[in-house]
């Protein structure tokens, strides 16, 4: 299975911020939309970093109180990790567990297509697993 077959089916809609929006307006973004990551781009539409859940808690273990005023261009990274519809998603689950990544953004053509979360995954590969068995179930039974 690919990146490709997970955008079908949750669709290509990301939820992007601006790198000077303060990080108590990109945790209240992510809790009124029930997501874990932003990605944050520049006024040009291109993917400037991402700012996740766990960005913010750890400014706010750092700095307490303070860092909900700081920029999300404060404690974003930088160098993102993207994929391409066409990449497995066997090679996601590769790429998230090394890298501890739970949000890698789609890009086509150097455009923002699309961002998959590890439960995205997970979840595709249940349902691949779950289609590989119902098929050797239906040859066991057809008696081959």
């Amino acid at each position: 299975m690919h990146v490709e077959a997970i955008l079908k089916n949750k669709g290509r809609e990301v939820t992007t911020i601006a790198p000077e929006t303060t990080v108590k307006a990109a945790a209240v973004m992510m809790h009124g939309r029930r997501i874990g990551a932003l990605v944050v781009t520049d006024p040009q539409g291109r993917i400037a970093g991402i700012v996740s859940e766990r960005d913010i808690v750890a400014a706010i273990a750092q700095r307490g109180e303070r860092a909900l005023d700081l920029k999300v261009a404060d404690l974003m990274t930088r160098e993102v990790v993207t994929c391409a519809p066409g990449d497995t998603v066997r090679h996601l689950m590769t790429v998230m567990t090394s890298r501890r990544m739970r949000h890698i953004p789609v890009v086509v053509d150097g455009r923002l297509a699309g961002i998959v979360s590890i439960g995205d995954v997970v979840k595709s590969r249940i349902e691949e697993s779950e289609m590989e068995a119902n098929m050797l179930r239906d040859y066991v039974m057809a008696g081959h």
